[in-house]
């Protein structure tokens, strides 16, 4: 490797898309997520339910339920929030979306309002994963986990050769 190789090399930083603790998706109680199967990412649990964009982007999917939405950043990042787990089983009970589709986002819109208290009265577990859907385009995706993070705060690594 040359000595200005590591100049190249990019890296992008996302933000949390909520407030709370910020875990690894092992902690996630679903295979889909928790044995990565969408992707490497985190999970954040949290404890406010305003979900915000992580990064700037495009919105390229809102799920009709609101539980979940997708988006692009401009380094073809490919990030899906889905917030707790089998909350589309509540058909959009809990959940205000203010984003639609083709929508462009700024790093720390608001995406998602979810009644995290809500969910969890109704037997749901509202931790909140943030995969990068297409992963094995980078070359390492690392999460900052352990910590309570704050919206926006540096949460997950991804390096771009």
């Amino acid at each position: 490797m040359g000595v200005f190789d590591f100049l190249k090399k990019k890296e992008i930083v996302l933000g949390a898309p909520a407030e709370g603790e910020c875990v690894p998706l092992s902690q996630v109680q679903d295979p889909t997520f928790g044995e990565e199967i969408l992707g490497k990412g985190i999970a954040v649990i949290p404890s406010v339910g305003t979900i915000y964009a992580p990064a700037d982007g495009e919105i390229s999917t809102v799920f009709p339920t609101g539980h979940a939405a997708a988006m692009t950043t401009p380094e073809g990042v490919e990030i899906l929030i889905h917030v707790g787990l089998d909350t589309v089983n509540l058909g959009g009970k809990h959940f205000q979306v203010g984003i639609k589709e083709g929508d462009k986002v700024k790093k720390g819109d608001v995406l998602i309002q979810a009644d995290i208290e809500g969910i969890k009265n109704e037997g749901y577990d509202i931790i909140t994963p943030m995969v990068i859907c297409n992963t094995q385009d980078f070359e390492a995706v690392e999460g900052i986990t352990g910590i309570h993070v704050y919206p926006g705060e540096d949460c997950l690594k991804i390096r771009k050769e």
